[in-house]
């Protein structure tokens, strides 16, 4: 069991029962999500973590590893040095590995590394020499099941949809596509989301929806695990800022975001005095800490001094979200 820095690891053998092996996704399509209908590749892909040997040393260094897949029996990885994001991983340069399934066990290389996947384990070598094993973790935020406080306004508790406008439910669940009725200047926003299972979908067509503040500003949802953490990915100001470290889980895990924002001042002329400013917790883990929004972000409204609705972007991925909750702020 591995001790965790910002949220709970849990160890994952239980993972590989539940879901069952399935034939692997060919095309795109459809979006999973619901573990009972996931392929035999999602077994696979998720996070390791445990000791290596320095390649030629005797030395030892944690490590961790994010694996992706990719559909058709295909993966790739990144290898980080001293654990995973918010969980020790020290920032330097990711080792990029891909490779495939050969019957039951993938293999992976990349940067004179080998990599074997299977059951809950990952066994790395280099040049011959053994490096180690890694072992399955399954990471849930330290703020999933946040309570919310007697000072804040419950926006979804999975009983009914009043707050928002031509709002879907399902399984208790939120639907995307739907925005906020009453309106919300300055305050902090709990949201917990889930990402679809889409292996064969790429960049802004896997998992993709956001949270748009005011209408304006987006706070983008996406599955970017594994991801370096691009200006268009998951906790990215949406072509504005990227996240300082990309904390996206797997999909299918449930995951958190913790806004607190401040609108912009305008003047009496409807000219801006000042920016609106965001910190953002993603998973638990700070990703924007009270920087600077300096316009609208991709199609969002144009600036103004008036409040608009919190929306939650449909996008044509069927993410989900549950437990939201706001407090308002002077």
């Amino acid at each position: 069991m591995l001790k965790a820095v910002n949220g709970r690891l849990l160890l994952a053998g239980l993972l590989i029962s539940i879901v069952g092996l399935r034939t692997a996704v060919a095309k795109p399509g459809p979006a999973v999500t619901n573990l009972a209908d996931v392929d035999g590749d999602f077994a696979v892909m998720g996070e390791y973590s445990g000791q290596l040997l320095e390649v030629g040393s005797a030395a030892t260094y944690p490590a961790a590893l994010q694996v992706v897949a990719l559909g058709n029996g295909e993966f790739r990885a990144a290898l980080l040095r001293g654990g995973l994001p918010g969980n020790g991983w020290d920032r330097s340069d990711r080792v990029e590995l891909k490779g495939q399934r050969e019957g039951d066990v993938v293999k992976l290389t990349g940067d004179a590394v080998e990599l074997e996947l299977q059951g809950n384990s990952a066994k790395l070598s280099s040049a011959g020499q053994s490096l180690g094993v890694l072992g399955k973790v399954v990471r849930r935020s330290a703020h999933e099941g946040l309570l919310p406080p007697p000072n804040s306004i419950v926006l979804f508790d999975g009983r009914d949809t009043q707050a928002f406008k031509n709002a879907k439910m399902k399984d208790g669940l939120l639907q995307i596509g739907t925005e906020l009725l009453p309106l919300f200047r300055n305050f902090q926003l709990h949201v917990e989301f889930m990402t679809p299972y889409m292996p064969a979908a790429r960049g802004q067509d896997r998992g993709n929806s956001g949270v748009y503040i005011h209408s304006r500003y987006e706070v983008q949802v996406l599955d970017s695990f594994g991801l370096k953490g691009a200006f268009n990915e998951c906790g990215s100001l949406y072509r504005q800022r990227s996240p300082d470290l990309n904390m996206a889980f797997p999909p299918l895990s449930w995951q958190t975001y913790d806004i607190t924002f401040h609108a912009p001042i305008f003047d009496a002329a409807g000219n801006k005095c000042r920016n609106a400013r965001i910190t953002l917790l993603h998973n638990g883990v700070p990703i924007h800490d009270n920087v600077e929004i300096v316009a609208k972000t991709g199609a969002g409204k144009a600036e103004g001094p008036d409040s608009l609705p919190i929306k939650l972007q449909d996008h044509g991925n069927p993410v989900q979200f549950r437990n939201l909750w706001l407090i308002e702020l002077p």
